[in-house]
């Protein structure tokens, strides 16, 4: 073992377990009907677990993100070869399929599915995998890493007093801190009473 946990698991429960968690936190940003799933989350981009299982997953979580951003900048890049708007039973699109531009279109989508199925070997669940691409990395387009935060829960979990910690996605749920009040200047005040 050269890095890492082994957290009492061999290396095919472990990678199973990194993978349901990284799903898990990736499943909260899921657009849910409150009254039709009970178990929705109560704040997206959030998940509660040990602080050893956090510190683990997150640097797999960050590097599906920065994966999920190239293949973003790879389908914004094909784009310009798009096919027309128009149904794939039209002539249009017939002609498009045929013609130099799919070619040129395929071959600038191709890092953009390539990424796609590098996450995929990671996360193992499809879902997860479209709600990055869609949700969370154009959230973080403009950040250069960092996208999650680990913050230690002061209550420890019930059975094993396990110390939990919440791992979350950054710029959601900021904590903003509050200007303070600026302090009466009774200096100035005290020095023109003295000169009088």
């Amino acid at each position: 073992l050269r890095r890492g946990r082994r957290l009492n698991r061999n290396s095919a429960h472990r990678k199973s377990l990194f993978a349901n968690l990284i799903a898990a936190i990736l499943l909260t940003e899921r657009e849910v009907v409150e009254k039709l799933d009970p178990n929705a989350p109560k704040v997206p981009g959030r998940i509660i677990t040990t602080i050893e299982k956090a510190k683990e997953i997150r640097p797999l979580l960050e590097k599906c993100v920065t994966i999920a951003k190239k293949g973003l900048l790879a389908e914004e890049a094909a784009q310009e070869f798009a096919a027309p708007d128009e149904d794939r039973k039209s002539e249009a699109w017939k002609s498009w399929r045929k013609s130099e531009q799919w070619r040129k279109w395929s071959a600038a989508r191709a890092p953009s599915v390539n990424a796609r199925r590098r996450v995929l070997a990671i996360v193992r669940d499809k879902q997860a995998v479209g709600i990055l691409f869609s949700t969370v990395a154009p959230r973080f387009m403009d950040r250069n890493g960092g996208y999650t935060r680990i913050l230690r829960l002061a209550k420890p979990r019930l059975g094993d007093n396990g110390t939990r910690a919440l791992l979350e996605f950054v710029g959601r749920n900021d904590r903003v801190s509050k200007k303070k009040a600026s302090k009466p200047e009774f200096a100035a005040a005290g020095s023109s009473e003295a000169a009088e």
